[in-house]
């Protein structure tokens, strides 16, 4: 599991800013399709570490579902907006434009 842990920081890591991510598509990436649960686990217990930008990962649909593990409810949307990433009713405007996904980005 701690590769699979190390892997997740890492992925994540490589999402640019402006962009956004899902839980699914990290985990199939990393060969795990059905682990997408265990990605925003290990994303949450990596909150506390300013170079893992786990805000920029949302669910499948383009919402912030993980909201409510960041410091306020808030902070995730804010976060994004900083980036100019714009978000309404908790869904990311422009998902699919803004869909980063590594199948297609990542070499590895």
């Amino acid at each position: 599991m701690n590769d699979f842990y190390d892997s997740v920081k890492e992925v994540v890591k490589l999402i640019p800013e402006g962009r956004v991510c899902t839980y699914g598509a990290i985990a199939c990436f990393l060969g795990a399709s059905k682990s997408s649960r265990m990605v925003g686990w290990v994303l949450n217990k990596s909150l506390n570490h300013v170079e893992i930008p786990a805000h920029r990962v949302v669910n499948r649909f383009g919402y912030l579902t993980g909201k409510k593990y960041f410091q306020t409810l808030q902070h995730m949307q804010n976060q994004l907006a900083n980036e100019g990433v714009l978000v309404q009713n908790d869904k990311v405007i422009n998902f699919d434009k803004l869909f980063w996904d590594p199948s297609k980005e990542l070499n590895w």
